[in-house]
């Protein structure tokens, strides 16, 4: 007689706090290509498919939409972080890393430069807009260490002034297209950028 296997026996293995961080890394991973597919409004539920995981494992990462958009930023700007502080970098360098992921998250990575004014938050997003005012002075800290003096972008508010025109410039339907106008847009703008791509380590 064939035996069939208990609901025990077809449970995958748990591989307890390993598969929690798989889990989040690709919830954060699959955010960052809907949010820039789909925008900000994009459904929690694309998120989860898109990661391979059930949406009860999205909400035990992340209890709603801002703490998705959040922890995307978060990874963004620590990869910034970590080029900028990594041995022998240069201000070409890093911002190579971060116009790659201004061209990963078009549709939200310009959230960096938040109104830091004091304006109204938007709702929909859940306070985004407040945390991304301080993730934006982390990524300017990052980039005016290496501002060489008399550098073009060295007077006050120019650096991520230029940042803000950057992203608002990547556009396209492919990853091609927006890093071709985005190194468009830091070339009339005069500054060199080094290799678009991710922070190695």
């Amino acid at each position: 007689m064939t035996q069939h296997p208990t609901a025990e026996e077809r449970r995958p293995a748990n591989d307890g706090p390993k598969a929690a961080a798989r889990n989040r890394a690709a919830l954060i991973a699959a955010a960052r290509e809907v949010y820039a597919e789909h925008g900000l409004d994009a459904p929690l539920s694309r998120i989860a498919r898109r990661a391979g995981v059930g949406q009860g494992v999205l909400y035990r990462h992340f209890p709603d939409r801002a703490a998705v958009a959040n922890a995307v930023l978060e990874e963004n700007v620590r990869e910034v972080e970590q080029a900028a502080a990594a041995a022998g970098t240069t201000l070409a360098g890093v911002l190579g890393v971060l116009t790659w992921h201004l061209t990963e998250s078009a549709a939200f990575i310009g959230l960096l430069h938040a109104d830091r004014t004091g304006g109204r938050t938007d709702d929909r997003t859940g306070g985004v807009h407040a945390h991304a005012s301080a993730l934006s002075e982390r990524v300017e800290r990052s980039l005016r260490v290496h501002l060489t003096a008399g550098h073009r972008l060295g007077a006050s508010g120019d650096l991520m002034l230029a940042v803000a025109m950057v992203s608002g410039a990547v556009t396209g339907p492919t990853r091609e297209e927006r890093e071709r106008r985005a190194l468009t847009a830091w070339r009339l703008l005069g500054v060199e950028v080094g290799a678009v791509r991710p922070f190695a380590g």
